[in-house]
């Protein structure tokens, strides 16, 4: 298949996507293969959270919503214009997905597929169902991508490349077992927010977006704080509280007060809304519910540090005190131009021999 032809799939895939909103989901009049994918679809997506208890219909349109409108004709040719793929023989990737959030796999599965390879994908059980949908819709509109897309339910094996994505536990496993072949392994990061006390409460409102959709589990989400000394934290509280209806979801209250329980019990000295909990800590993976804080005396220090750790981190939000930092409320919508861990997936693809 050329490029072009895939990259059409993919375009009709963001079509057939844009129909699924939380307010209102329409069935459109000429897009393909709707008769057969529409009711389906939207029936996947009320059935989501029985497979996965933390895919509320919400978060499953949020991403739903958020590839809708990344995968359009134009948003995909400027993206694919930095780069110049050479007519070699199509690789068999290996892609060992994640599944803490809703079609968290999506992007590689895309970089796999629109670079001319062979994708061969071992799901997590808590994402198997919707990634899987996508793929049978992009083989109903083009027959030939079947050959390239292929879901493995036991070992994997046969691979010329992998990109494998889990916890630092996993990773050591995958660096041991895919090792001997090109590869990408991401292990745990988090993300983080730079405040200067100057931020409005439209920006911290915003920001309470980026620590609470999905629930925080996802890289992508704010866990921890870098604050101006003295802050106070009135601001920030108020900022959070249009937020505060995440407390009604069960899962995530059990995990509130579990975790408020273990701080009071350990005597460690904590901010709580009703909702949620900041921890002062140099640690950047705070548990649900909660978000640790750093104090610091200057930008500049936070820069070095920031700097220092850039391993353990995603992304950083910011009102712009830091260079290439997203803005507030825009963690969870990554251009395509975006790659986790900032390795280029696509270049990485390209560069195979």
């Amino acid at each position: 298949m050329l490029q072009i032809e895939i990259k059409n799939c993919f375009v009709e895939l963001g079509h057939f996507l844009s129909q699924f909103n939380e307010n209102k989901t329409i069935k459109k009049e000429a897009i393909k293969n709707n008769d057969s994918f529409f009711e389906k679809f939207n029936d996947l997506i009320q059935l989501s959270q029985s497979h996965n208890n933390w895919f509320t219909p919400e978060n499953i349109f949020f991403a739903i919503q958020s590839w809708a409108e990344a995968l359009t004709d134009e948003n995909l040719s400027t993206w694919l214009s930095n780069y110049t793929f050479e007519n070699t023989a199509p690789k068999k990737i290996g892609l060992v997905l994640a599944g803490n959030i809703p079609l968290v796999g999506f992007h590689d599965f895309l970089c796999v597929l629109i670079s001319g390879n062979h994708a061969l994908i071992k799901t997590s059980s808590n994402d198997q169902h919707l990634i899987k949908f996508l793929a049978n819709y992009l083989i109903a509109l083009d027959e030939r991508l079947k050959e390239r897309i292929t879901f493995i339910e036991g070992k994997l094996e046969g691979f010329d490349a992998v990109i494998a994505t889990g916890s630092n536990n996993t990773a050591r496993y995958f660096e041991y077992y895919f090792g001997s072949k090109p590869n990408i392994i991401r292990k745990n990061r988090n993300s983080v927010a730079v405040l200067t006390g100057n931020e409005s409460q439209e920006e911290l409102e915003a920001l309470g977006e980026d620590i609470f959709r999905y629930f925080g589990l996802g890289c992508r989400n704010v866990s921890k704080l870098f604050v101006p000394k003295n802050y106070n934290f009135d601001a920030f509280f108020k900022g959070m509280f249009v937020h505060k209806d995440i407390i009604e979801y069960e899962k995530y209250a059990n995990n509130y007060d579990y975790n408020k329980a273990v701080y009071l019990m350990s005597l460690f000295q904590i901010l709580d809304n009703g909702f949620m909990t900041i921890k002062e800590d140099t640690s950047y993976a705070s548990p649900i519910s909660s978000v640790f804080y750093e104090f610091y005396e200057s930008i500049e220090d936070v820069k070095l540090k920031l700097d220092a750790d850039k391993e353990l981190i995603q992304c950083v939000v910011s009102n712009g005190c830091i260079p290439h930092s997203f803005a507030f409320g825009e963690a969870q919508k990554p251009k395509l131009a975006d790659y986790a861990d900032q390795v280029d997936t696509l270049q990485f693809l390209n560069n195979l021999q």
